[in-house]
């Protein structure tokens, strides 16, 4: 679409702006997104499509948007593209130079289409079914590949029926238009480039701090995955709480990077096993350390008993009584009994709570 040479100063300023916005997003789908929105914006196209190359050396449609026939699919529409991938090579190895898409990254060169019906260089075969189907007509296209800042073509950004604003007719894309839509496609492929980088290094953090977790658990099998269930927990109770309308914890709410923090937090509660003797970790009773160390409390109530037996029998002989059966005055003492009693129900007691 052509436009004027004094409206190039907003443009320009718009594509800047577009930059920054994108430099600040930190979404994946709403990267995308706000990639080929805006692309759309600037060429007042009606539609447009984003796709990714992948590792099979091809091209999947990521996102697909269409304003007059009210069609948004993949990125954050929640709606998957059933269409299948765009193969960069045909099953002989040569370049799938049919297929506009296709080329545009086998050729690293923007494609201009004034009229989809007149070009006989590409098959739009797909495209004039999609029309038939939907009773629309694909005009105009402007297919540009995204280059990242190491000469990487990582996919391509394609613009449908561009719309003069004064006549609401479909017009071909613009010089200009190509020109701020290379400019976009280059920002975005670097941001979406850095992105990729920081969600792979985020990957490989979390993937690290599970694999601790993971390995302080293997060291002792009495913990139950303790490690693995506390972030379950601790995510359940954020949200929990954070859905609480009433009461002191009304106005509670955390942020996704909050939330994150949290979630990391509760990986690495007790990373600090990691250099934990394994005696230490590996009990399967609160006093177990190289030996369960019960029997050893066992030991010292005995003697306890032990002790109080003899200071009963010192008592006895101290009254100098005749007494012929020292066992029998034993069993009636009762302050005697009930230290006994007492000393047995505080070992069960131990014993009781050094399980578990």
């Amino acid at each position: 679409m052509d436009q004027s040479l004094n409206n190039v100063p907003n443009l320009l300023k718009e594509l800047n702006e577009i930059g920054v916005a994108l430099s600040a997003e930190k979404d994946h789908n709403h990267l995308l997104e706000l990639i080929l929105v805006k692309a759309m914006d600037i060429t007042n196209s009606d539609g447009g499509t984003l796709y990714i190359c992948t590792n099979e050396k091809s091209l999947k449609f990521e996102i697909l948007h269409n304003r007059s026939l009210a069609i948004h699919k993949g990125g954050t529409s929640g709606e998957d593209i059933l269409l299948p991938p765009i193969p960069l090579y045909d099953e002989q190895g040569n370049k799938n130079n049919k297929m506009i898409a296709a080329y545009a990254v086998n050729s690293s060169q923007t494609v201009s289409i004034k009229d989809a019906y007149i070009n006989k260089d590409f098959d739009f075969s797909g495209t004039r079914d999609f029309d038939k189907k939907m009773g629309y007509r694909s005009t105009s296209f402007l297919t540009v590949p995204m280059t990242n800042h190491e000469h990487d073509i990582i996919g391509v950004l394609q613009l449908i029926n561009a719309v003069d604003k004064d006549t609401k007719q479909i017009v071909s894309f613009s010089e200009l238009d190509q020109q701020l839509i290379e400019s976009l496609a280059s920002q975005a492929a670097v941001t979406i480039t850095k992105q990729t980088l920081i969600d792979a290094q985020k990957n490989l953090f979390d993937s690290f701090i599970q694999l601790i977790a993971s390995a302080i658990d293997e060291k002792s099998p009495y913990t139950a995955q303790h490690c693995r269930r506390v972030p379950m927990i601790t995510d359940m109770l954020a949200n929990a709480t954070s859905e609480i309308n009433i009461g002191p914890l009304k106005d509670f709410c955390m942020s996704d990077e909050e939330m994150y923090e949290l979630n990391v937090a509760a990986w690495l509660h007790d990373c600090g096993k990691i250099t934990t003797p394994e005696h230490v970790v590996d009990k399967s009773t609160k006093l177990e350390t190289i030996f369960d160390k019960i029997n050893l409390v066992d030991v010292r109530y005995e003697i306890l008993k032990r002790d109080a037996v003899i200071t009963a029998l010192k008592a006895i002989i101290e009254e100098n009584q005749d007494c012929n059966d020292i066992n029998k005055e034993l069993k009636n003492n009762i302050l005697l009994q009930n230290k006994l009693k007492e000393l047995d129900s505080e070992k069960k007691k131990i014993e009781k709570y050094n399980i578990g």
